[in-house]
């Protein structure tokens, strides 16, 4: 009998383990020992980044099975299926739980999301070196004083500046990681990542995905049924995030006005980029520049 997927959100995941969190945006373990995880399949609405530094944890995700080792970390992106979770008795690591909205707070460009959690889609786990390993545990902490830090009025400026900062180191891993493989990519793989690149382009003025397959020389067909199997997402549904995101970008750094920005993302005017925003980020251009 083929098990049932269980949402996961950020007011599950704080029942799992005791831990600091700001609302339903960031939460931090660092006793994953006597964590309850589940072992039934979970969709995760959120990112997770963990760090074991003894024992061994293993998990599948998707449909494969990962060992995660001490000196190791695992990237698990949002919408991906976590199943059958073991640890050892003597595990021992650290964790970051991430909601996506708060993710695209901190993100200040588009492009920065790349490097990431789009190449830990299919290599969710790496070997750090013991510098990048305290590197990783000093952001963590540092992160966690400012977590506890209720009467600092920028703690949150403060959070998401740290944040950036380590996704910046991160990503910096994950260059040299690549760098160091030299296993073949799969064509899948290639597309998807293609396919990002060409997005991260050209998405200020392009959203048909016709379009994008016609660029990779492939059909529209081929190109969702590609995406789909590498990013458990469709081509739309990735567009469609960047240009969100985009939205999202110029609304918090830039002072154009929102009819300047649907000019600049080729929308045919400000009511058609407010029904596109409320839509897939549930507020109005308006109420997220204010908010």
């Amino acid at each position: 009998m083929e098990k049932q997927i269980i949402e996961t959100d950020f007011e599950k995941a704080k029942k799992w383990a005791s831990g600091e969190y700001i609302d339903d945006d960031l939460l931090l373990l660092d006793q994953l020992a006597g964590a309850p995880f589940p072992t039934e399949p979970r969709r995760m609405n959120f990112i997770l980044m963990g760090l074991c530094t003894n024992g061994q944890v293993r998990y599948r995700v998707d449909t494969e099975e990962y060992t995660v080792n001490p000196g190791e970390v695992i990237i698990v992106s949002e919408r991906h299926v976590v199943d059958n979770y073991s640890a050892s008795p003597d595990l021992q690591g650290l964790c970051m739980m991430v909601s996506v909205t708060f993710f695209q707070e901190i993100i200040q460009n588009v492009s920065d999301l790349s490097a990431l959690f789009l190449y830990s889609r299919t290599h969710p786990v790496m070997r750090l070196t013991q510098h990048e390993c305290d590197v990783f545990k000093r952001y963590f902490y540092a992160i966690r004083e400012r977590i506890n830090d209720t009467n600092n009025h920028f703690r949150r400026d403060l959070i998401r500046t740290l944040m950036l900062a380590m996704f910046y180191d991160m990503s910096n891993v994950i260059y040299s990681f690549r760098q160091m493989s030299s296993g073949r990519k799969y064509r899948a793989d290639e597309i998807f990542a293609q396919f990002i690149k060409i997005v991260e382009a050209n998405c200020k003025h392009e959203r048909r995905v016709s379009w994008y397959a016609q660029q990779l020389g492939i059909t529209p067909k081929y190109l969702s049924e590609t995406v789909k199997q590498v990013s458990r997402r469709t081509p739309n549904e990735w567009i469609e995030n960047y240009v969100t995101l985009e939205v999202r970008v110029l609304l918090k750094t830039s002072t154009k006005t929102i009819k300047e920005i649907a000019k600049e993302l080729n929308f045919a005017n400000q009511s058609f980029l407010g029904k596109y925003f409320k839509e897939h980020a549930g507020m109005s251009p308006s109420e997220y520049r204010k908010s």
